[in-house]
């Protein structure tokens, strides 16, 4: 370690402070702008929510420690604080702390949860290791350090990801291939078909949708439809998180 120690909060506050001082910059420089020559009542706005932003960063606190409304959020979104966005902390550990952590990871979940921020634990030994290994070696190597598979590691650090940013996935398939697309939470079924082409979200006529659960426990589409786990959904559906999709369309 640069530091010549390993104490995970201090490197937080190390990290944390280095953004503040980039963000401090450009919010100076902006605040100094928009208070120039005559303000109308947006402009007033403006720099009324980044005068409270700059006070904060001026004491060493991150922008999104600011409670801002929706309309103040949106004004200052423009500008990209780098403190502003959400955060997850991963505690990287040794092979043998990976199920259940220890006291640095414990430092680490207090001091995340003081701003509301989550803590995912992973092992970069254990990732690289797992690269080489068929899914039930994979499972069996996890198994022996007390992990189930995709409960922790990068899988756990993709699924806290995409909580964090209100993401989700849902897949199409086909005898050539299966894709995953990611989709705000809350899409509904043309928005998502919007994410393979505007032209399927423009002439969106219905999705024949099943849950990816479903469809595993029925083994195939044919055996899904024959079991009536198949479902025609309309324009107002909203997607949920790994929805099989094929969407009927006419442009």
């Amino acid at each position: 370690h640069v530091d010549g120690s390993v104490a995970p909060t201090r490197d937080i506050d190390t990290i944390n402070l280095e953004l503040i001082l980039s963000d401090l910059e450009q919010v100076e420089k902006t605040l100094q702008k928009a208070k120039k020559g005559k303000q109308n009542d947006q402009q007033k706005f403006f720099a009324s929510a980044l005068e409270r932003v700059y006070e904060a960063l001026n004491n060493d606190k991150p922008a999104r420690s600011v409670e801002l409304d929706e309309d103040e959020q949106l004004a200052i979104k423009s500008l990209g604080l780098l403190t502003q966005k959400p955060v997850i902390y991963a505690a990287n550990v040794v092979d043998a702390d990976l199920a259940s952590g220890n006291a640095m990871v414990e430092r680490v979940r207090e001091f995340a949860e003081a701003e509301g921020s989550e803590v995912v634990v992973i092992s970069a030994q254990v990732e690289s290791e797992l690269v080489d290994l068929d899914p039930e070696e994979r499972a069996e190597f996890l198994a022996d350090l007390g992990v189930k598979e995709g409960e922790s590691g990068l899988p756990a650090l993709i699924r806290a990801s995409y909580k964090l940013l209100s993401l989700q996935t849902y897949y199409t398939t086909g005898p050539k291939e299966t894709r995953a697309w990611t989709i705000p939470v809350g899409a509904t079924a043309p928005q998502a078909a919007g994410a393979i082409h505007s032209d399927f979200e423009k002439g969106f006529i219905r999705a024949e949708t099943i849950g990816y659960h479903d469809l595993v426990e029925a083994g195939s589409e044919k055996e899904a439809k024959e079991k009536g786990l198949m479902r025609s959904e309309g324009k107002e559906y909203i997607v949920k998180d790994a929805d099989v999709m094929l969407f009927r369309f006419n442009v």
